[in-house]
């Protein structure tokens, strides 16, 4: 099988590597980590064991041809370049997996490939990203994955157990749209807050930020849950992110709040994607982690008030990251 990996961050080099180590034809598509990943490869620092892989390297999607996976592990502020970059990859055969946050990932690429090669993946990890051709798997792994629209292939299962051989527990699920709003259960308030929260808890109340009020730190996955109303706001946003899955006719129990919340507290001071994209001076994931999941649960009627003041905060903070040419 030839894998091309598009997308080299934490999550889409951590994947990529384990597969690599496994032995499969790993290629990443690389831009100002590619010559540190040539010479050096790809380390992945893990309590599970340090290792190192050589996977071949290219600079360009002409470089490595039509693959017979492709993992796209892209920021979704970076989805306007499918075409660009993933067009040269894909051919009759080709499977393409999204690893990416959110939702609507898998509909923009069944529009330019079509539904029947769209496959989606859930990762539940702890990964950051320490330099080029350095990753920190601080915890956890799993893949969730499905087909986009369509009932699970032959080919599902086939890829799950690649993914599997290489060390990655890797389940396969019949309802991708579910399984999305499930990991949105963690991702949009810890996420959410670990940014928003710089701007104050009664801005995050009200969505509102005063002229001229200073930003503070931004809040680990540790500082949310050391201080009892901060805990009592995730647990708001994830119980609203769970009526507006239900709104949608998925069925995601309450009792995934308290799940969520306690295996959280297994990781310390982990910082969230958006988290580390904010202090890297980085557009942030705003339409498919926060405000597309908002437009739906309204689109069924569902209201959700915490979420709403939220976008708000995100909105202007990353409104400022523009107006200074996201600095870093």
């Amino acid at each position: 099988m030839k894998i091309g990996v598009v997308g080299c961050g934490a999550v889409g080099s951590y994947y990529g590597a384990k597969l690599a180590r496994a032995g499969r034809e790993v290629y990443f598509l690389l831009r100002s980590d590619y010559e540190a990943v040539r010479r050096k490869g790809l380390l992945v620092k893990s309590p599970e064991g340090d290792f190192r892989v050589q996977p071949k390297c290219a600079r360009t999607p002409e470089e490595i041809g039509v693959c017979d996976l492709v993992m796209v592990g892209l920021k979704t502020t970076a989805n306007g370049e499918f075409a660009r970059l993933l067009t040269p990859l894909v051919g009759e055969r080709t499977a393409v997996l999204t690893l990416q946050n959110g939702l609507g990932n898998e509909e923009q690429l069944a529009a330019l490939f079509g539904v029947e090669k769209v496959m989606g993946g859930l990762c539940f990890v702890c990964l950051n990203r320490l330099e080029p051709g350095v990753v920190a798997h601080l915890a956890h792994g799993i893949i969730v994955m499905g087909e986009h629209q369509r009932w699970l292939e032959p080919r599902t299962h086939d890829i799950a157990g690649v993914i599997r051989h290489s060390g990655v527990p890797c389940k396969v699920t019949d309802n991708l749209a579910r399984a999305h709003w499930e990991k949105l259960v963690w991702n949009i308030p810890f996420n959410g807050l670990g940014v928003a929260g710089a701007a104050g808890y009664e801005a995050v109340m009200s969505g509102v930020v005063p002229g001229g009020a200073k930003l503070g730190p931004c809040m680990t996955t540790d500082k949310l849950l050391a201080e009892p109303r901060w805990e009592q706001l995730l647990r708001e946003l994830m119980l609203e992110v769970i009526a507006a899955a239900k709104g949608l006719g998925m069925e995601v129990p309450e009792s995934a709040a308290d799940k969520n919340i306690e295996r959280t507290r297994t990781m310390g001071a982990y910082k969230a994607s958006t988290l580390l994209d904010f202090e890297r001076g980085q557009a942030l994931e705003l339409e498919s982690l926060f405000l597309e999941p908002l437009r739906r649960a309204r689109g069924a009627g569902v209201a959700m008030p915490r979420l709403a003041a939220m976008c708000e905060v995100l909105k202007m903070l990353d409104s400022a990251g523009k107006s200074r040419g996201y600095a870093s």
